[in-house]
């Protein structure tokens, strides 16, 4: 499969109302965009067959979950090597705190997304998990103030 697939309009605005709301129904999608129901599942199922739609995710709260206080940790590993990038990654992927994992370039090796308690737990957290391993050389925190989801992501404009 190529990385990219052709879209035509009625695929970017089907693909655009999911992404806002993913419990759309077929029908009120293929009213949406002027299709009949038949035609709007036939091809969602093309976009989920091509790889477009990965799946459907459901988001929480963490605060209203126990976990208020959220941060970036920026990681940096040493010696930078894949038998040490696997399990790294794993474990950090196991982490109930994990929101997400970045593998990133420049000085930093990751970036990852943290839900924790408070501060003493994100403090746990960095010194238990991370700064106790043999590979992490630093890690950096960055509490997040506050965050904000961004419209749908639609293929950029090719220039014609």
């Amino acid at each position: 499969m190529s990385d990219s697939v052709v879209l035509d309009p009625v695929d970017l605005e089907i693909l655009r109302l999911l992404q806002n709301d993913a419990r759309t129904t077929y029908r009120d999608l293929a009213a949406a965009v002027g299709v009949a129901p038949s035609t709007c599942l036939d091809r969602v199922a093309r976009l989920r067959r091509g790889g477009v739609i990965l799946g459907h995710a459901l988001r929480l709260d963490p605060a209203k979950l126990g976990r208020p206080l959220e941060a970036f940790l920026s990681v940096q590993v040493r010696p930078h090597r894949r038998e040490l990038i696997g399990p790294f990654v794993e474990r950090v992927r196991a982490l109930p705190e994990s929101r997400a994992l970045f593998h990133l370039t420049g000085p930093d090796d990751y970036l990852v997304h943290v839900a924790v308690a408070g501060t003493a737990d994100l403090q746990r957290l960095v010194l238990d998990e991370f700064t106790s391993r043999r590979e992490v050389a630093r890690v950096e925190t960055r509490l997040i103030f506050q965050q904000w989801t961004c419209g749908p992501l639609l293929p950029s404009e090719r220039p014609g």
